[in-house]
């Protein structure tokens, strides 16, 4: 039988980990189901934003992510010829957020942090290597079956939270809408040791070029010096092992910064880019958080973040609803603010970004670059931007959506 203080969360992401912590935190029940055997150590996402850290403060997590990752209080929009056009400083955000700064540090690890800090919990439970075949509900439960060592086996639970990813089962089997489109490029991210500081780059970067943009990030790593993070693209039908080949990522990185000697490559990987969002966020008893429910590229590291925040509102909406103290329309309410951002900010603020960048026309990029020096030159405007841009104006906005 359905435990009435159980909710069910399909995927062991960082997404469905800190749901499950916020939870607990409430004293609630939780069961992870996950596909993988294990934590995937996913290497794309990985800068927090001051709202994500904030959230995960009370549980205890926002720590332990301090004390693996790399503070990073200034970040650059630079032209790959001109060099920099601005530069913003978080710290103009000191009286809006105790996390005036990017904190960077790979999502598997928040993962694997959330986990250990769960994991012998009472109220907690997780099955790894149990792919979810199947999802139905009815008016008291829902019910989910899925393949483990032992076999097919059925969990149920008055809510479940769908969590698991942009391929996501849950919102397949239950027919979720999901519009929007693919980029054409393929992404490609690479990691090197060599200090980009050196020139004057700061640990997050973005570089506008019609050709060669790119993202960068500097990540901690078992090297003392870290690893700098690029993140560029590339012709789409050209296979991986020609685009991940020495010749086209050493071509790629002396474009960026040229250097007598060939770049020290830790790791290359490419991946498709969408831009998307579920019709919902909510059917019934099932509800969907992360990428299960929106993905988008990630210029401005605006994905893992945004399903935090979803993680954040969804559970405090969840505990409520558990505990008698509201009823269950007021998960209506978190699909009207979670959906309302990620459609008119987060799609809209990421493709805008990744627009910038590769802007080919002469007058828009030069249109562009000049808006961005007046930005940049003016306090008042920079702090207006870096709102927006650090994601504490659309959780503020979320919280005035009735």
């Amino acid at each position: 039988m359905a435990q009435s203080d159980r909710v069910l969360i399909v995927g062991a992401g960082p997404v469905g980990l800190v749901s499950a912590a916020f939870l607990l935190h409430q004293g609630l029940k939780v069961t992870v189901l996950e596909a993988e055997p294990e934590i995937k150590e996913d290497l794309r996402a990985g800068s927090f934003h001051p709202p994500s850290l904030e959230a995960m403060a009370p549980v205890g997590l926002t720590p332990k992510l301090l004390a693996m990752g790399i503070q990073v209080p200034q970040w650059q929009f630079r032209d790959l010829h001109e060099g920099v056009i601005a530069e913003f400083d978080l710290g103009l955000l000191k009286d809006d957020t105790p996390y005036p700064f990017r904190l960077h540090c790979e999502q598997f690890k928040l993962s694997l942090a959330a986990h250990a800090m769960i994991k012998d919990n009472p109220d907690f439970e997780i099955h790894f290597g149990a792919p979810v075949t199947n999802v139905t509900q009815d008016a008291d439960r829902v019910t989910v079956t899925a393949k483990t060592a032992a076999g097919e086996r059925t969990f149920m639970a008055p809510w479940m939270i769908g969590s698991d990813g942009g391929r996501s089962t849950v919102r397949k089997v239950l027919n979720f809408g999901f519009r929007g489109f693919t980029w054409p490029e393929l992404f490609v991210v690479v990691s090197t040791y060599y200090d980009f500081g050196q020139h004057g780059i700061t640990p997050n970067a973005y570089i506008a070029d019609p050709d060669d943009w790119c993202a960068i990030f500097k990540m901690p790593h078992v090297r003392p010096e870290g690893l700098w993070r690029f993140a560029y693209g590339s012709d789409p039908d050209l296979p991986d092992r020609e685009v991940l080949s020495d010749e086209a990522v050493e071509t790629r990185m002396q474009r960026f910064v040229k250097r007598p000697v060939p770049y020290e490559i830790a790791y290359r990987s490419t991946y498709r880019v969408h831009q998307r969002v579920a019709d919902t966020f909510r059917q019934g008893r099932v509800l969907l958080a992360g990428d299960a429910a929106h993905i988008n590229n990630p210029i401005g590291a605006l994905g893992l973040n945004s399903g935090l925040q979803d993680a954040a509102n969804l559970c405090e909406k969840l505990g409520q609803v558990m505990r008698g103290e509201a009823d269950d329309a007021l998960l209506d309410r978190y699909d009207r603010q979670r959906r309302t951002i990620a459609n008119d900010i987060v799609q809209a603020m990421s493709i805008r970004n990744k627009e910038r960048l590769q802007e080919r026309d002469p007058e828009v990029r030069k249109r562009s670059r000049d808006e961005m020096r007046r930005i940049g030159a003016d306090p008042a405007r920079a702090y207006e931007y870096l709102l927006n841009t650090s994601m504490i104006a659309s959780v503020r906005k979320a919280a005035t959506i009735q």
